[in-house]
């Protein structure tokens, strides 16, 4: 079983990006749970067909700590598992300790002893937090990646997680697999997130095109493979779980000191 950890920046697609890579797994015929990590609880939303998912700390507050999995854990298209932590209630707390909270108790449940090939986690924004952080920290997920674009903020978030990254390698074993383009057309995009790629020592596993298809299933509250199969767009996630499935690139990063950093967004344009 592979777990696997999508971070990024607050805003820039990972939800919909590991839902959409997740229906490519699952339609290859890989069996998936998605652990949603963001106090929104949307990271399950299109492969449970919009449902408004119970999460894992609203049930514990409702019912206590005697629960069944399935009060929590639902099944979506092509049998993908979903379970979303939640967050406390607001101004109360801190929204990382479901993160911690709800993989403790999927694994007391027996979430993790079912035929899983993955695990995907989507975790909140950047690594400023603990708690947040807990995926990379304790060793519970294996592979990183970053989904980022070519904008200046999404490189900076990267990076950072990249340091978060480095900082828990040797203790929780934790390798960066390498960046995810979400792309918002900025002028030499690809080639600037494969810059940054390079430079942290990992690649840029794929590029992901902005297209409307994605709006329009999202729309219909599915994923693209699942609501217009046969557009491009489609293709291109099946790509990107293909290129995760088969990924053998997984490293320690190299972040980099702010101003290397901003050195590559001026040579290719984006700081000027």
């Amino acid at each position: 079983m592979r777990q696997v950890a999508i971070y990024g920046k607050g805003g820039i697609g990972k939800s919909t990006t590991t839902q959409n890579l997740t229906a490519g797994l699952a339609e290859m015929g890989k069996k998936i749970m998605i652990v949603g990590c963001d106090p929104k609880a949307d990271s399950t939303r299109l492969v449970l067909g919009g449902l408004a998912q119970k999460t894992v700390l609203d049930t514990l507050r409702e019912e206590g700590d005697d629960i069944d999995l399935d009060e929590i854990l639902k099944v979506g298209y092509a049998g993908i598992k979903g379970v979303e932590s939640g967050g406390p209630e607001p101004g109360v707390g801190c929204a990382g300790r479901g993160i911690i909270t709800s993989i403790n108790l999927l694994e007391q449940l027996g979430a993790y002893e079912a035929e899983l090939d993955y695990v995907f986690y989507d975790v909140l924004g950047d690594v400023v937090c603990g708690g947040f952080a807990m995926p990379i920290r304790e060793g519970k997920a294996q592979e990183i990646y970053i989904v980022c674009s070519g904008e200046m903020m999404a490189l900076y978030a990267a990076n950072n997680i990249a340091k978060g990254i480095a900082k828990y390698a040797n203790s929780g074993g934790v390798r960066l697999g390498g960046l995810i383009c979400n792309s918002r057309k900025v002028d030499r995009e690809s080639e600037l997130v494969e810059a940054v790629a390079r430079r942290l020592g990992t690649q840029m596993i794929h590029f992901v095109p902005r297209d409307n298809d994605v709006q329009r299933a999202e729309i219909h509250k599915r994923t693209v493979i699942d609501f217009s199969p046969d557009v491009p767009q489609a293709d291109e996630y099946r790509q990107l779980a293909q290129k995760i499935d088969e990924n053998e690139l997984f490293v320690i990063p190299k972040p980099m000191a702010i101003d290397e950093l901003e050195a590559i967004l001026m040579e290719y344009g984006v700081m000027d």
